[in-house]
């Protein structure tokens, strides 16, 4: 495992702090010393697509990550940044995207509705990218997230029974993802 590679943990909606398994991968990361960024996104409670896209452009830009972990509303805000005119020029193809839990595209929650709908961009601007869902997730149904894997030609893992693969759901440590990432970096 090299540990020169860096990783960017982005929340979804309200934040995934412990137990939530993206807090957990952080501290795993860093216990093993590497080079971890899980910032909290503004006003993560009620968030606007706007702010989110322009302070994730920021941290992108400082931190240079070779990985990104999305959970949730972050898998949106990130199709939301590979839309911007220009973004590929400011930052070439990170090496891996985990995307975990993305929600329908046609989401309707009023909360979180500047994000919505949103369509799949041309490209996602990363050289690997492994897509897992729960096969009762509530906010995506199993045949959109196959049609999202299928548009960009990418691993899709389907977990039985995980509901939004979220602390509520018990996935706190999380040893599959774990897994997965550290034995990437």
């Amino acid at each position: 495992m090299s540990m020169q590679d860096k990783v960017l943990i982005l929340h979804g909606w309200g934040g995934s702090d412990a137990p939530h398994w993206q807090a957990e991968l952080a501290a795993t990361i860093a216990k093993n010393y590497g080079t971890v960024s899980f910032p909290l996104l503004d006003n993560c409670h009620f968030p606007s697509k706007n702010r989110w896209v322009k302070q994730l452009r920021g941290i992108l830009e400082d931190f240079k990550p070779d990985t990104v972990v999305c959970h949730s509303l972050a898998n949106t805000l990130w199709f939301w940044l590979c839309q911007e005119q220009g973004f590929i020029k400011e930052r070439p193809e990170i090496k891996r995207l985990f995307m975990v839990s993305p929600p329908s595209l046609m989401t309707e929650v009023d909360t979180i509705k500047t994000f919505f709908p949103c369509k799949m961009p041309e490209k996602l601007y990363a050289k690997e990218v492994q897509m897992i869902i729960s096969d009762n997730d509530p906010y995506i149904e199993v045949e959109e997230a196959k049609t999202m894997s299928k548009q960009y030609d990418v691993p899709l893992t389907i977990i039985k029974n995980a509901g939004h693969i979220n602390a509520d759901s018990g996935y706190g440590k999380w040893e599959f993802i774990e897994d997965l990432i550290m034995e990437k970096i």
